[in-house]
């Protein structure tokens, strides 16, 4: 009892603050289904940590130091993510790299907006890549920096991704009319051969080592999980990787980045500016990848439906599904499904390699 009280007494507003937004994050992550394989373990951990004499926090500690600080974690996650992805739509259509490319450009307006506003070079540059809808890039990312910021950034980049159903549309909506997003893609998809779908992820790897040194680690090993769904001999590890291991990497994520949510250290004006340049660089990169689309309709002859470009971000497959269903809403024939997960996993990629690019930029 006398610990009890002795505890009690230990109780500050902070905590119950951050004992709250732990709350909100598990009650977005069960009732809202809002990425809750990282949202409940994150919410959990943000309670647990908090707590007057955490004891866990050193176990929190260790398990961070062992995952994050050597970047292990968003590793192995990239392996389950690249094993989920279907590159066929992009290499039948190619040209929808340049939407991963353009999708992106909320991350560097965002790194002018953060450097303005007071932060140091290195935090504005792991800020800005919230934008990227990627939340294993974003840590990376954080990380590489050692911004003091990385549970914030974390938070936002999850948060903002599973979002997308509902930023997405009103920026859309914003700056296209109706005329354009009713516009019809025909889709002519291609064969893809077994060898093209093998070399693929090798020849994206050396390019992108030799383009982007910085961007490798993440990029081989997106690329490595994607060699296993196409190589066709690994099909059991593959839907481990896809499954078992994406799963159980994003669960110890959520609990490990807890341990960068105390009161002291979260509970701050620039937390609040975080969230907001991050809502910021997720806004830009879809206006970015949906204007770029509409300056290439004034020189095509068939016409892309711009609402396509927004899919040009890295929130795979979330963003296409929400550019098909906008299609649907407008043309109840219009199917741009296939369209849009090509920017989408074009923007996987594209987002990958803008953080290694940074990193490489800006030195620490």
């Amino acid at each position: 009892m006398e610990v009890f009280l002795e505890n009690v007494t230990l109780i500050n507003w902070q905590m119950i603050v951050m004992w709250s937004i732990g709350g909100l994050l598990i009650f977005l992550a069960i009732k809202k289904d809002m990425e809750p394989s990282l949202l409940l373990p994150m919410g959990f951990g943000a309670i647990l940590v908090n707590l007057p004499k955490a004891g866990a926090m050193e176990v929190i500690g260790t398990l961070f130091n062992a995952g994050i600080s050597n970047e292990l974690f968003p590793l192995l996650l990239f392996i389950g993510i690249g094993a989920m992805i279907d590159f066929g739509p992009l290499l039948s259509n190619p040209k929808m790299l340049l939407f991963g490319a353009a999708a992106q450009f909320g991350i560097f307006f965002t790194l002018s907006m953060a450097s303005l506003l007071g932060f140091d070079l290195t935090d504005a540059a792991s800020i800005a890549i919230i934008g990227a809808a990627d939340g294993p890039t974003a840590i990376v990312v954080a990380n590489h920096f050692k911004t003091r910021y990385i549970g914030a950034i974390t938070v936002a980049a999850y948060s903002y991704m599973a979002l997308v159903p509902i930023v997405q549309p009103a920026c859309i909506r914003l700056i296209t009319t109706r005329k354009e997003r009713m516009i019809r893609m025909p889709y002519n998809p291609q064969a893809i051969s077994k060898t093209t779908r093998i070399l693929f992820p090798i020849i994206v790897t050396v390019i992108a080592g030799i383009a982007s040194p910085d961007s490798v680690e993440l990029i081989g090993f997106l690329m490595f999980g994607n060699l296993l769904r196409e190589c066709g001999v690994l099909n059991s590890l593959s839907e481990t990787a896809q499954k078992v291991l994406a799963n159980l990497i994003t669960l110890l994520l959520g609990l490990t980045v807890a341990s960068k949510m105390q009161a002291a250290d979260f509970l701050q004006l620039k937390t609040l500016m975080i969230l907001a340049l991050g809502l910021v660089a997720f806004i830009f990169d879809t206006f970015g990848g949906v204007l770029f689309a509409k300056f290439l309709n004034l020189f095509l002859k068939q016409k892309i439906n711009p609402m396509v470009g927004a899919a040009g971000i890295s929130a795979f497959p979330m963003s296409s599904r929400v550019v098909h269903k906008m299609g649907l809403q407008e043309d109840p024939n219009n199917f741009l499904l296939m369209h849009a997960a090509s920017a989408n996993v074009a923007g996987q990629i594209a987002s990958v390699i803008a953080g290694g690019l940074i990193m490489a930029l800006i030195a620490v």
